[in-house]
């Protein structure tokens, strides 16, 4: 069934347009609490959230829908998404919910689910919830309202969770980190845990006033983190998203690390380690100079839709325990169930103290291939990935390329664009490949293409 509501990561728009409304949230907490508060669990659903001021407005919103289902909520206050995650799973609460737009600006928000497992919500309990919301609100009996309360401790829990995902005895003596929390939800807890492992912080992005999450800082925008780091001589800088869901580090060069470099740096250290179990999990826009790095170790590397939720079904269809995007989405499967900035930074951190390396040296080995990619307008409905001519162009640039490039091609799902990418090991003849590839399918979409980003 066709989703209304949900999209790949819970529901995201502009606040005040319809469905980010006071009273839409307050009805969707309601169509959660009756589809989700009867299934195995404590009874409770835990509400998290990041930084925004929206956020004060859906809170509230969401704990009233929930009590007129009859469901208790537990108030985590601010706090990243995957700590809600985690959580949740722990306290046997029926599930978490984030008000959080991730690394978006304040303007927008989302409300995203977890399951009683941490996982996200299955097919199954999405459908459910936008089949409740279009009925008729219902208000249970007074004496049947939930309550609502706040958990204390829930920064403190988390924070010992995050240190417990080293191995024991190890620790971060002697680093100096710029760990930058883009005045987001990770803001007082993800400083703390690198602290408490040993390392000196210097805190950037933790003065949140409501509107400037993610404004110059964070992993969206690393430039202020690598002058940070360069002129603290720091051993390395840690950037994450407004949610705390992503990761973007700067080693001690100034240098920013990808998701795909940071995912090959975990990749390495686990296999030398003998702890790397199935394939590594990436996605079509992944770069290919992870897929012939992690080829020359021997381990086998698997490419989902874009989505972390797509590379965790893979993973999980395939056995595998590491998985990842270029944006910073990592996924260590044995540590938690969701992406994890924080606990994706201290796998980072320990590949290079177990190997008494710097942070350059530890992500040494991959070398990332030039990319270009193009957004080329298309009619609303059309797929021209279909016409003979454009997959006849295709295959002209991929022959050129061979086995050291690959052209995708990938319908936008916000707009109505078709991606052309072309990746190989010439920055100037994959842009050329590139440009004349967009042009070709534009010449069969019109209106004209236009570029929408480098190399």
């Amino acid at each position: 069934m066709d989703r209304r509501y949900f999209g790949t990561d819970g529901i995201r728009g502009r606040v005040g347009e319809y469905p980010i409304t006071a009273d839409f949230v307050l009805k969707l907490g309601w169509a959660a609490g009756r589809v989700l508060g009867d299934r195995p669990g404590s009874g409770q659903v835990l509400i998290g959230k990041d930084t925004r001021l929206s956020n004060y407005m859906f809170e509230s919103a969401l704990e009233a829908g929930l009590s007129a289902a009859g469901v208790n909520i537990q108030l985590l206050g601010p706090m990243p998404t995957p700590a809600i995650a985690y959580l949740t799973r722990t306290l046997r609460a029926n599930a978490g919910i984030v008000i959080s737009a991730s690394h978006n600006s304040h303007q927008d928000n989302g409300i995203k689910f977890f399951s009683a497992d941490g996982f996200k919500l299955d097919d199954e309990a999405e459908l459910a919830i936008e089949a409740h919301l279009e009925r008729p609100l219902e208000t249970v009996d007074s004496a049947a309202l939930g309550k609502a309360s706040r958990l204390m401790d829930a920064p403190g829990r988390y924070i010992e969770f995050c240190k417990h995902t080293l191995a024991p005895g190890l620790g971060l003596h002697g680093l100096t980190l710029v760990v930058d929390c883009a005045n987001g939800a990770g803001y007082q807890v993800a400083p703390a845990v690198f602290e408490e492992l040993g390392a000196r912080v210097i805190r950037r992005g933790t003065r949140p006033d409501g509107l400037n999450i993610n404004v110059d800082c964070g992993s969206t925008c690393p430039a202020g983190l690598q002058h940070a780091v360069l002129e603290a001589g720091a051993d390395a800088g840690i950037a994450l998203d407004g949610d705390g869901d992503r990761l973007i580090m700067v080693d001690e060069r100034g240098h920013t690390l990808d998701g795909d470099q940071l995912l090959w740096v975990i990749a390495r250290s686990r296999q030398r380690a003998g702890r790397l179990s199935g394939p590594v999990v990436g996605t079509q826009m992944s770069n290919l100079g992870l897929e012939l790095a992690l080829d020359g170790l021997g381990v086998a590397f698997h490419r989902a839709r874009v989505g972390d939720r797509y590379v965790l079904e893979m993973l999980q269809a395939h056995h595998g325990q590491l998985g990842g995007e270029s944006s910073g989405h990592i996924v260590c499967l044995d540590r938690t169930t969701t992406g994890d900035g924080v606990v994706s930074a201290l796998q980072v951190l320990a590949a290079a103290v177990e190997q008494n390396a710097s942070l350059s040296q530890v992500a040494d080995g991959m070398d990332k291939l030039p990319q270009h990619m193009i957004n080329v307008p298309i009619a609303r409905g059309s797929n021209p990935m279909n016409d003979p001519r454009v997959t006849a162009a295709v295959r002209d640039v991929e022959g050129v390329l061979g086995s050291a490039g690959r052209v995708l091609l990938r319908p936008s799902g916000t707009e109505p664009v078709l991606r052309v990418m072309v990746e190989g090991e010439d920055a100037g003849s994959v842009r050329a490949h590139a440009e004349a590839l967009a042009s070709q399918v534009a010449g069969l979409c019109q209106p004209q293409a236009r570029a929408s980003s480098g190399d």
